[in-house]
């Protein structure tokens, strides 16, 4: 009988514990091949390990193995000694004496992943994407969405917040209308929902703080580079708050955490991507129909949807606030109650508008929220005024009958976020596997 005592230690090094050897260290590794550099006499081998590349140097005579038997994206072991290298990755090399092949492809590789850009279309990047994201540029995006993901987890379990996770079929949508995916749920017509908006309103009357990280299907028949059917929503729900000013301060919060949190430990990610992180130190906010006066003067625009920002309108938002005010980030409050969904408060200074916002980066909408009514009586009379019924919903109207306190949240789009922060113009390139009219996979 064997016992189990935890984590076995491996006889193999990661990079960071190669940084630590000393010169002439004997070390083991392993990693895949990424590419191979034959010189002659002497070749170069990278592998590929999860945390960047290692430069290892064959040379003939000394390493006890054939060349010709190596190939790229064969997974190996190599044994070697620790070598001062300014001009490679790191700063080291390993001179190898072993290589032991773990495994080794039966195909060529089928796009030059060894390459710095992987210069070919999006479409053969998405079509072959497990090996297209072997390309280190490419891994790196992810890397930072990891960073934005672990920013917005870590900051609001420091606040006090509970992570929850709700179900994503349902038989109601939180946000109403016509674009949902419908299915047949044993004999039952349900949906994939929209958003875990409902439950997570609920879940304020248990924790007060909730937040949630998960997938949200839209069957919009969008084809733009800027929407998917599905993506990652980062959610926050909170109560006993004084207004949804507070809302948009704990997402300045979470991104000023977030940018903190990319600067120490995404470094490496960031130059390679050749990013610049933006300024949060402050973030305007301004209301929606004064926005779309300025943009209407400043661009001499004339304002045609009183009710919405139009694409274009977002862009010329963004290049407003950043040529007149520096600011990447823009806060865009009190939409109308058309645009805004039944449990959106209105504005009682003018029920016109509601309380709530959208956060703008660089010109395009990366988060929606504000204030969600928090009276049974007023949502019952929202339902009725938006001619909406209040089947499905009961559950939901049971909380409410029994007691919320003044709550708010947001909804922030992961893959929107990465897109703007990467500098990339199609929301395609920062999605592992993307969900469109077109494609369902791989």
């Amino acid at each position: 009988m064997e016992y189990l005592e935890g984590v076995k230690k491996a006889k193999t090094l990661e990079i960071g514990e190669l940084l630590l050897q000393a010169e002439g260290t004997e070390v083991k590794v392993n990693g895949a091949v990424h590419t191979i550099r034959d010189m002659g006499n002497v070749a170069f081998v990278i592998l590929r390990k999860r945390d960047g590349l290692v430069q290892c140097v064959f040379e003939e005579g000394v390493t006890a193995f054939d060349l010709k038997e190596l190939k790229e994206a064969s997974a190996v072991e190599v044994l070697g000694t620790i070598r001062k290298e300014e001009r490679a990755a790191h700063g080291i090399e390993i001179r190898l004496k072993e290589i032991k092949v773990l495994s080794e492809p039966d195909e060529p590789l089928p796009l030059p992943i060894s390459k710095w850009k992987l210069n070919t279309s999006l479409e053969a990047k998405l079509n072959m994407r497990p090996i297209s994201l072997r390309n280190v540029r490419e891994r790196a995006k992810f890397k930072i969405q990891e960073g934005l993901v672990r920013g917005f987890r870590d900051f609001l379990y420091e606040q006090g917040f509970t992570e929850i996770h709700t179900p994503k079929l349902g038989a109601k949508s939180a946000e109403g209308g016509a674009n949902l995916f419908k299915l047949e749920y044993f004999h039952r017509p349900a949906i994939l929902q929209q958003s875990p908006q409902l439950y997570k309103q609920m879940m304020v009357g248990v924790f007060d703080r909730v937040f949630e990280t998960g997938p949200v299907f839209r069957a919009e028949k969008h084809n733009t580079k800027r929407h998917l059917n599905e993506y990652t929503s980062l959610d926050f729900e909170m109560g006993y708050i004084d207004g949804f000013e507070d809302i948009m301060a704990m997402e300045t919060g979470f991104l000023q955490y977030t940018m903190k949190l990319l600067a120490k430990d995404y470094q490496k990610e960031l130059d390679m991507l050749g990013i610049t992180l933006p300024d949060v130190s402050k973030i305007p906010a301004v209301r929606f129909d004064k926005a779309k006066e300025m943009v209407a003067e400043k661009y001499n625009r004339t304002i045609r949807n009183p009710y919405d920002l139009e694409p274009e309108e977002e862009h010329l938002i963004g290049e407003l606030f950043k040529e007149d005010y520096g600011a990447d980030f823009v806060f865009i409050t009190h939409y109308p109650s058309k645009k805004r969904p039944f449990y959106a408060m209105d504005d009682p200074q003018d029920a016109r508008f509601t309380l709530s916002f959208d956060l703008l980066f660089r010109g395009l909408e990366i988060t929606t929220g504000g204030q969600r009514i928090h009276s049974y009586q007023q949502l019952l009379d929202k339902i009725e005024a938006k001619k909406m019924t209040t089947e499905g919903l009961e559950q939901y109207l049971d909380t409410f009958r029994h007691g919320m306190p003044p709550h708010g949240g947001l909804g922030i789009g992961l893959e929107r976020l990465t897109m703007q922060l990467i500098s990339e113009d199609n929301v395609r390139e920062t999605t592992l596997f993307p969900r469109d009219l077109s494609r369902l996979e791989p």
